[in-house]
């Protein structure tokens, strides 16, 4: 049998809401066992069960919103499918995955649940049941809810096989993994305790213990005492979790079923069926019984159970060994949790392996000598046992009653050497970002507070590698958070503060489409030594881009621009030197942006920045823009100094005068309504400055050695002119500052290159043909240094466009490109995150897991237990298990309402689908969409029709085929609906 990898967990028994806090249970050596909860049934009514037993705090609480499920179905579900679901969503994030993720994929669920209870108890009054009830009542589909809920396409059973079907669901999932049904599965079980009903079958057949705990080999052992329970494991082959870099928590060595087949009772254990079962699965691990250290038996505390599972233990593990095997059994904790007892004692021995300790025993000070536990060459672990180094091995067993056997053979995870520089790939500060997300602004804020609290609990330090967990893990809702971080003190500050009522830093609420972003590249004048060493001393992806140009340009310039940019080499203002370094960080700077998933819906450049805008459009390639951007840098180089360039806050109107009387200046670059940049001898610049300075204008002159974008540059373009340049029409739409309009399929040639460096940059025209063409959400400055945003905002072209610059000056680092991918991901985009992080810092950090609202509970003890004193059934409430029939009141308001009262139409929907959700008529609101928001599905939909019907008899007969276009919205179905009054009516 081929190794199948535990990589996640989640868990909820007796006493222990989670799976820190059940290992926290098992190594104190606690117990979850308590008196039967009132919500149940009143024990006093029951005197033949036994007043204790093992009951989860909150069995009553299902987030039905965050699952899109009505009221009235959550209340119409079996308990068991309530409590599967969120626990399915916490142990896939406790795998690494964003849940959301594994959506449409083949991901198999196999899940272990005993019996019906909940069928027997809702649908024995025929009069009463109900479509939600059906589906809602079979224990078949507890499997099967998970994978709809989750969009699973993979293999989905239910499994029965009484108390061994927990750990027979996990046999299954992993030969599908080996078979290659499905790549991850979810397999584990799920119990409830109901309803005494089987307590009191335990009591006849004298299996019932008297204080309703199991004592597992003890001597005090008197037999069964029941448990809730809910525990499931992400499977993986384990070559793919270790390809996927997962943490491993164990593995799954082999596994193994059998059946009691015709021995002395349907009902009564098997000795020989139990020893086979122990031999095939040890053969099928490729083990020998000498090598397990410790068993974690079905140990369910009946005098007969225990012997007989003791007597196969000895046989199997009674061989010439260094220590005798260690036995136990989490019954003593937990009770029996029936369904959910196989996955209970595996997950018990998982993370035994991963902390490298088995717990304790409970009961184990009272040994019961009749079991010979030494003779057999096993001991019952009276304290916790320390496992060595190395490998240890371990088997669970788990027996059915009806005589279905599984056991199964455990290994500890294997030990992955660490590459060289795994852990210093990055600084100890990198930045990374942090994400939260949630279903609901209050979940948000909800499990902002969680991981908060569970981030201060951590030892202090560097943050990147829980940032990188989080935007694996949390990231799938609609309501996101995100802030970038150094250390977990700044990350616990931000937390708190964000979660806040009052506060929303790092939120961006929920949006509603993807961000369209578009790139703005600097031209010359913002060029300085040293410029972006921060972000290239943070930024992985962006040395990677720095060196792709730095290759690219040195085949040209004879040097390392790079190394003349970090040196913080005064050189770099030399036009022969600025330009390519200008082009090599506006490149850098694209390409890290764009490997993160910040794809442009247009470009835009600013003179010299339209080099780099071609190469991120696809109409230049890098190699044929740094050939053009030297030779530019050299022709440029080469002409007398002289000249300079002034910026003016005026538009060309307030310069004409001046301009007519200064014959060798020109408008270099018209950046908006009154942002003006003249061009020509410093002499004549100067009388121009003092003349518009005399008028209260504005003026600056621009750091540039020569008069860029006048006649003074004719030598320049004329040598560009006579390059010949391989380009291509542009992929991505290219706003031209040549041109003041957008290029479509035109060509970016010679000629462009020359006309451009001698004629005037239009960058007003440009920015706003760009904001026409693609309306952004988001403009991204590409520069060293903050120029054309602030142009952007001055000249109102990009109002309501969100402003963001990864490297905005000299005292840039990493993490303003980290707020940059924030932003973006607050404003809808999915980044690909592993570009923000060094290698070392790609590590799986666990997280807290998402906390679900506790608001909504849904449990009626009243429907479902009669008391052993009452004749007769008590009436049920309606509203907790049942959807009442159709009927049709009239069109009234909601009591206490009128908000829908113009609108009779509209009023008629709304009760309408109040009726079928069983929702607060507050919460059916016209802009509610009924599947996404309303969680309405085929079967509702008719029940909706037939109820739409009933309110608005003169609309006739409506089929769904009709209805389907107009079931986006409660509003767009009133809409529908009022059209065919009057379509009637005509």
């Amino acid at each position: 049998m081929g190794d199948i990898a535990v990589v996640g967990i989640d868990c909820a028994f007796p006493g222990a809401a989670g799976v820190q806090a059940y290992w926290d249970l098992l190594m104190r050596g606690g117990d979850g066992i308590g008196p039967v909860p009132a919500q149940r049934w009143e024990a006093r009514d029951f005197p033949a069960v036994s007043g204790s037993g093992g009951f989860l705090d909150d069995a009553d609480v299902f987030d039905s919103d965050f699952f899109s499920v009505t009221p009235r179905e959550a209340a119409a579900m079996d308990p068991h499918h309530r409590l599967l679901l969120p626990c399915a969503w916490r142990a896939l994030e406790d795998s690494g995955l964003a849940p959301g993720d594994l959506a449409g994929t083949e991901t198999g669920v196999f899940v272990g649940v005993m019996g019906g209870e909940w069928g027997r108890l809702t649908m024995s009054d025929l009069a009463r049941v109900t479509p939600l009830l059906g589906a809602g009542s079979s224990a078949g589909m507890a499997a099967n809810r998970i994978s709809y809920h989750f969009n699973f396409t993979g293999p989905s059973l239910a499994v029965d096989t009484a108390c061994s079907s927990s750990l027979v669901a996990v046999h299954l999932a992993a030969g599908s993994l080996l078979t290659g049904e499905c790549d991850t599965a979810l397999a584990g079980g799920v119990n409830i305790v109901l309803s005494p009903s089987l307590g009191m079958v335990y009591g006849q057949l004298g299996l019932a213990a008297s204080d309703g705990r199991c004592k597992p080999f003890s001597a005090d052992a008197d037999g069964i005492g029941r448990s809730d329970g809910v525990g499931l494991v992400v499977l993986r082959r384990l070559e793919d979790a270790l390809a996927d870099g997962q943490r491993i928590y164990a593995v799954l060595r082999g596994s193994a079923v059998n059946q009691d087949g015709r021995s002395n009772g349907v009902i009564a254990p098997n000795r020989w069926s139990q020893q086979r079962v122990l031999d095939s699965a040890y053969r099928r691990a490729g083990v020998t019984p000498d090598r397990v250290a410790f068993v974690e038996a079905h140990g369910t505390g009946t005098v007969l159970g225990d012997a007989i599972e003791c007597a196969a233990l000895g046989a199997v593990h009674g061989v010439p060994r260094e220590t005798p095997c260690a036995i136990g059994s989490v019954k003593g904790n937990l009770g029996h949790t029936e369904g959910a007892a196989g996955i209970a004692g595996l997950i018990k021995t998982v993370l035994a392996l991963h902390h490298r300790i088995v717990p304790a025993s409970l009961f184990a000070d009272r040994e019961n000598p009749r079991l010979r536990l030494g003779e057999r060459g096993m001991r019952l672990l009276k304290s916790p046992m320390r496992l060595p180094r190395g490998e240890s091995l371990a088997g669970v067993s788990s027996f059915g009653m009806g005589g279905t056997n599984a056991h199964a053979v455990l290994g500890s995870a294997p030990r992955i050497p660490r590459a060289a520089g795994a852990r210093t790939g990055g600084t100890r500060d990198a930045v990374g970002v942090f994400t939260v997300s949630g279903d609901t602004p209050e979940a948000l804020r909800r499990n902002l507070a969680a991981q908060a609290e569970a981030v201060a609990g951590r030892p202090r330090g560097g943050a990147a590698a829980l940032c990188w967990s989080s935007n694996r893990i949390k990231t799938g809702l609609p309501h996101r958070f995100a802030v970038p971080v150094r250390d977990t003190d700044e990350l616990v500050a931000q937390l708190r503060r964000a979660a806040g009522p009052q506060d929303a830093a790092g939120s961006g609420g929920r949006p509603w489409g993807k961000p369209v972003v578009a790139f703005l590249f600097t031209g010359q004048g913002s060029e300085f030594p040293g410029m972006t060493a921060g972000l290239h001393r943070d930024s992985p992806a962006y040395r990677r881009h720095l060196a792709e140009a730095d290759e690219a340009l040195a085949a040209h310039l004879g040097t390392s621009v790079r190394e003349l940019i970090l040196s913080g080499d005064e050189r770099v203002h030399r036009p022969a030197f600025a330009q390519p370094a200008l082009f090599a960080v506006g490149y850098a700077l694209a390409r890290t942006l764009t490997s993160l998933g910040i794809t442009p819906a247009a470009v835009l450049g600013h003179s010299l920045g339209e080099y780099a805008a071609a190469v991120t459009a696809g109409a230049l390639s890098l190699d044929e823009a740094a050939r053009l951007v030297v030779r530019r840098g050299a022709l440029m180089g080469e002409l007398p100094a002289g000249g300079g360039m002034l910026a003016a806050a005026t538009g060309p109107e307030g310069l004409a005068e001046l301009l007519a009387g200064e014959p060798d200046t020109v408008l270099a670059a018209l950046n908006g309504p009154a942002d003006t940049v003249v061009s020509g001898p410093l002499e004549a610049l100067e009388r121009i400055g003092r003349a518009l300075a005399g008028r209260g204008v504005r003026v600056k002159p621009l750091p540039v050695s020569h008069a860029f974008h006048s006649p003074l540059m004719a030598p320049a373009a004329a040598g560009l002119r006579t390059e010949s340049v391989r380009c291509e029409p542009p992929a991505v739409p290219v706003a031209s500052t040549r041109h003041g309009r957008m290029l479509r399929h035109e060509l970016m040639d010679a000629g462009y290159w020359a006309d451009q460096i001698e004629e005037p940059v239009l960058m007003d025209s440009a920015l706003g043909a760009l904001v026409a063409d693609v309306a952004p959400t988001h403009l991204i400055e590409i520069g060293p240094r903050g120029t054309l945003l602030q142009i952007a905002a001055r000249g109102g072209r990009a109002a309501g466009a969100e402003l963001l610059h990864p490297a905005p000056g000299a005292e840039a680092t990493g993490r303003e490109l980290a707020e940059t991918v924030a932003a973006l991901y607050r404003g809808g985009l999915d980044p690909l995150w592993e570009e923000l992080y060094a290698p070392g810092h790609r590590v799986v950090e666990a997280l807290s897991p998402y906390v679900f609202s506790s608001a909504q509970r849904h449990w009626d003890r009243q429907a479902l237990v009669r008391t052993a004193r009452s004749d007769t059934p008590r009436p049920a409430d309606a509203e907790a298990v049942t959807a009442p029939s159709v009927t049709a009141p009239s069109v009234t308001a909601p009591p206490g309402t009128g908000a829908h009262d113009d609108d009779p139409v509209l009023l008629a929907v709304v009760q309408a689908v109040t009726e079928v959700g069983g929702y607060p008529p507050e919460r059916v609101v016209r802009e509610a969409r009924l599947y996404e928001d309303l969680g309405f599905d085929s079967v509702m939909i008719m029940q909706l029709k037939n109820q739409v019907e009933a309110r608005l008899p003169r609309v006739g007969e409506v089929s769904v085929q009709q209805m389907l276009p107009a079931l986006r919205s409660v509003g767009s179905l009133a809409a529908f609906l009022d059209d065919m009054l009057l379509a009637r009516s005509a």
